[in-house]
């Protein structure tokens, strides 16, 4: 029984880690999230979350091939968690700023390009292609794996498999609401929307990586305390 709170307390943490990381992940409004937005704006909902859903694959498997290539400094990672999630930290301060640098309008013009008739595996197709392009996400997952100690943790291949199911959650959870949210507000959405949702995640990256900050230095402070 003492072995159980423990327990729980793990695959909690990787519960919410996990789904913060896909969401996180899928959040800023980066070229497939202006491509998830103009169709289901121009094509409707179902083009849209089939695009979103196909880059949460592509997602996934980044951080599959993140989580394998750790596995093999997991040594490193235990003995160095304070600095690892410090350096994580940085890694989402710098993200955050270039956010809220970045405006989203200058790459998408309202409305998009006219309708087309694709099918629901051609929209996944391109929104896993045009997401797997860009591998230097993966600078962004060890940062978020660090950040949330995600892979340093004492447990078995099962509970990896429940974070990282939770990844997947949190990811496809945000396709699944925000072509929600755009297809119900249509006739309202402009570029400047967009760029309020893009200011609005920039802040709670700054936000979680503030926390992350005071929390690792706190905790170097105290290991070095004399």
């Amino acid at each position: 029984m003492c072995n159980f709170a423990p327990l729980m307390e793990t695959v909690l943490h990787l519960i919410s880690a996990g789904i913060m990381i896909g969401i996180l992940i899928s959040a800023p409004m980066g070229p497939i999230g202006v491509l998830v937005i103009q169709r289901t704006l121009n094509r409707g909902r179902r083009k849209g979350l089939a695009t979103g859903l196909g880059a949460s694959l592509s997602d996934l498997t980044y951080c599959l091939l993140t989580a394998f290539g750790l596995s093999f400094v997991n040594e490193f990672i235990s003995e160095n968690r304070t600095v690892l999630q410090l350096a994580g930290s940085l890694v989402l301060v710098v993200y955050g700023i270039y956010l809220l640098a970045n405006n989203p309008r200058k790459r998408v013009q309202l409305p998009a390009a006219p309708a087309a008739n694709g099918t629901f595996l051609r929209d996944f197709a391109t929104g896993f292609l045009l997401t797997f392009s860009n591998p230097l996400i993966l600078f962004f997952i060890i940062g978020l794996f660090a950040r949330f100690n995600f892979l340093d943790l004492p447990t078995t291949w099962v509970h990896y498999l429940l974070g990282f199911v939770c990844i997947a959650v949190g990811a496809m959870g945000w396709w699944f609401g925000i072509t929600y949210l755009i297809d119900k507000i249509r006739g309202r959405f402009t570029a400047r929307t967009m760029r309020r949702i893009n200011c609005a995640i920039a802040i709670l990256v700054l936000v979680m990586a503030g926390v992350g900050l005071y929390d690792s230095i706190m905790q170097l402070l105290e290991m070095y305390r004399p």
